[in-house]
């Protein structure tokens, strides 16, 4: 009786968890933006907004939400050229994936970043998974108008299949268009849980 008792109490209370992949290129702002997440959905505020180094390996952060009530595991991992090889180990449990762009580097944008994101689109075991791409770093005077971005970026996207996916602009710094990004990601992981469950915590 205790075992099922048990069993029904973790059914009842129990949420669902999405893994969300933080990628792009070294210096594109994803532990900012993992910070900036961190500090609007978490009690508590992390101090390192600003400050933050190059991630070497990975950076894991699990973040609650409501309505519906669920977890997103939010996995940072480094842009360095020598890590994105490791990438590939990540994408057969991701639910999304969010490609973060430094919207100032005009230069990477049009070469490494599109060759970059095509390679994660590419790949077998992304097959149907959400990618948001993030243009941050729109408080700078020198960030990519959105609209130029996305000339850029789509038709990559579009080029190789249709799939949800969304360009937003963000910053990461700041916060603005963090949580318009982060409804997003929830939103679309629920509503593709029949091809991607989620594992239960």
């Amino acid at each position: 009786m205790y075992h099922l008792a048990k069993g029904l109490y973790q059914y009842v209370t129990s949420k669902e968890e999405y893994s969300v992949l933080l990628l792009g290129l070294d210096n594109a702002g994803k532990t900012t933006l993992l910070e900036k997440i961190k500090s609007l959905y978490l009690s508590t505020s992390s101090p390192s907004i600003g400050s933050t180094i190059p991630t070497v390996g990975q950076n894991v952060s699990l973040i609650p939400l409501s309505n519906p009530s669920v977890y997103l595991k939010l996995w940072d991992i480094g842009g360095q050229s020598t890590l994105r090889k490791l990438w590939k180990s990540y994408y057969s449990s991701a639910h999304a994936i969010v490609f973060v762009i430094d919207s100032t580097d005009l230069p990477r944008i049009n070469s490494e970043v599109v060759e970059v994101l095509r390679e994660v689109i590419e790949s077998e075991e992304t097959e149907g998974v959400p990618i948001l791409v993030l243009a941050n770093k729109q408080d700078r005077d020198e960030s990519l108008e959105i609209a130029e971005l996305k000339e850029v970026v789509m038709p990559v996207v579009v080029e190789l299949g249709a799939r949800d996916s969304r360009v937003l602009p963000v910053s990461a710094l700041e916060g603005q268009g963090v949580r318009e990004a982060v409804e997003w990601l929830r939103t679309r992981v629920v509503w593709n849980r029949e091809s991607r469950p989620p594992t239960m915590r």
